[in-house]
């Protein structure tokens, strides 16, 4: 268990995250982690990012989080510098103006299109870069360095982040179910979702693989039994039902406050899915001047429909 600890370091359970002790209630908290790493996935797709540099950019987002406040930093802020650094980590860095442009365009996207879909990644290249030399673009450069920075000093430079998907393909062989293709997809789908809850950061990356057998294999049609006899098969993978059943409750809850069908992890067309998301979305203040403001109102979200 300890050598699992080193290589993805794992914030305590049943400690509050230091947002909650700001006040800031676990409804929101859940709603700016799930926007800000989908912010990073979405950036990473257009930016044709390897599947490892987005999972990585998004543990270290929700790892952040468990150092610092909501309240102290922007999630659009972090995302960018979460992805930048974890380019870098992998190997495959990007540029710093395309990680600003991405998320300039995903602001945009969310501000002034009303009515999802949200459209291919290859609309990007017809969206017109901000001037290099305009201080809008100076100031999110500096922004995202910034995050940069303050990711590496808070987690104190433990920047190893273990990802479930190794471990999935693992799993599955074991227990013969690496020839149900539909199966294998939403399992990856569930591990791609768990990326948008604090999970990744609270639970050894088995545990995550775990919990995406567990919920696929419920959601089947019909339904797929795993051995229970002669011992149940949790305990072949080092972990236990009870984890198993929090991560998964983790990711069923994050679905239901964000109107999305678990039905659709990992399938080839996730429209529906992505549709729910981005109206939810759009409610969701990504700058700390945002979720400040939030607060002090009256707290259903309308104080800050457009990303500042």
């Amino acid at each position: 268990m300890a050598s699992r600890h080193l290589l993805n370091p794992l914030a305590p359970l049943g400690v509050p995250s230091p947002s909650a002790l700001d006040g800031i209630p676990q409804e929101l908290e859940r709603d700016l982690r799930a926007y800000g790493a989908l912010l990073v996935q979405q950036a990473g797709i257009m930016l044709k990012a390897s599947q490892v540099v987005m999972a990585t950019a998004q543990v270290l987002f929700q790892r952040f989080w468990f150092v610092t406040s909501l309240k102290h930093f922007g999630i659009r802020d972090v995302g960018m510098g979460a992805l930048f650094l974890a380019s870098k980590l992998e190997e495959a860095p990007l540029r710093i103006r395309d990680i600003v442009n991405c998320f300039s365009y995903l602001d945009a996207l969310v501000a002034y299109c009303s009515s999802p879909p949200y459209p291919p990644a290859s609309t990007f290249e017809a969206y017109a870069p901000m001037d290099y030399f305009a201080t809008e673009f100076y100031d999110r450069k500096d922004a995202m360095v910034i995050a940069e920075m303050q990711i590496l000093k808070r987690l104190a430079f433990q920047t190893q982040c273990g990802l479930p998907y190794g471990h999935l393909v693992n799993y599955l062989q074991v227990l013969e179910l690496a020839g149900e293709n539909d199966l294998v997809r939403r399992c990856w789908g569930f591990c791609n979702d768990l990326l948008q809850t604090a999970a990744p950061a609270l639970y050894p990356q088995g545990t995550l693989a775990l919990a995406s057998i567990y919920l696929a294999t419920r959601l089947s049609t019909p339904p797929i039994a795993l051995p229970l006899e002669p011992v149940p098969w949790w305990t072949h993978f080092d972990t236990t039902e009870d984890e198993v059943v929090d991560v998964a409750e983790m990711l069923l809850r994050l679905y239901r406050q964000w109107g999305s069908d678990p039905r659709d992890a990992g399938a080839e067309d996730e429209g529906v899915k992505r549709d729910s998301v981005w109206k939810r979305a759009g409610r969701i203040p990504v700058t700390k001047a945002g979720v400040r403001e939030l607060l002090a109102g009256d707290g259903s979200g309308d104080a800050d429909r457009t990303p500042r």
